[in-house]
């Protein structure tokens, strides 16, 4: 079975203003949709053929002559994670366990916003920003372009796009701006909660 493009969990207008239909029109239904197509003619009858993503990443990891498979299938990977990890009226302040691991390791949710931040805008070129468990321990990571955490062990809870294909038509070169916005107003706290909890 080919991969296919999954559907965004929202409809395009439900995060506007502060991401735009026009901006997903190129993300989701231009960026996303070549990384699916891409990836289906890389492994078209290869050993990867009928693999899950997550086998298709860990299998050409690290390994050069399998680079353009890894940069599709994690980007794919990437994209469908990052759709999640948005919702209309999100943002805001996490809660519970979840809440109380973010205070533990980052002492506070506002050094937590601080690091997280400085992981997103301080990314040279493209990539991605990140919060993570590894070993038991949450963590900000940040990843260049279609690396992705689960190469290292570490299991995502959260991440940010900062690709410029990711903001540029809504923010142009204020990528500060933008990842303010996706911790004011678009996080899914809930899916990233859901992460943590089978991440344990």
């Amino acid at each position: 079975m080919a991969f296919e493009l999954p559907s965004l969990p929202y409809p395009d207008t439900a995060l506007e203003p502060n991401y735009s239909a026009k901006t997903f029109s190129f993300h989701h239904g231009k960026h996303h949709k070549a990384y699916v197509d891409n990836l289906n003619k890389l492994i078209a009858g290869s050993e990867l053929e009928g693999k899950t993503l997550e086998q298709i990443i860990l299998a050409t990891a690290n390994d050069p002559s399998k680079i353009g498979v890894f940069n599709n299938a994690a980007q794919v990977w990437n994209h469908t994670f990052f759709w999640n990890c948005m919702k209309p009226a999100g943002g805001g302040k996490p809660s519970g366990a979840l809440a109380s691991a973010i205070d533990a390791a980052f002492g506070g949710y506002d050094k937590f916003v601080e690091q997280f931040k400085a992981a997103a805008v301080g990314r040279f070129g493209s990539g991605w920003a990140w919060l993570v468990l590894e070993n038991g321990a949450l963590k900000i990571v940040s990843t260049p372009n279609g690396e992705t955490p689960m190469t290292k062990g570490q299991k995502a809870l959260l991440t940010v796009d900062v690709w410029e294909h990711a903001y540029y038509l809504d923010y142009q070169n204020r990528r500060p701006d933008f990842v303010q916005t996706f911790l004011d107003h678009l996080v899914n706290w809930d899916f990233v909660a859901q992460n943590f909890e089978k991440a344990k």
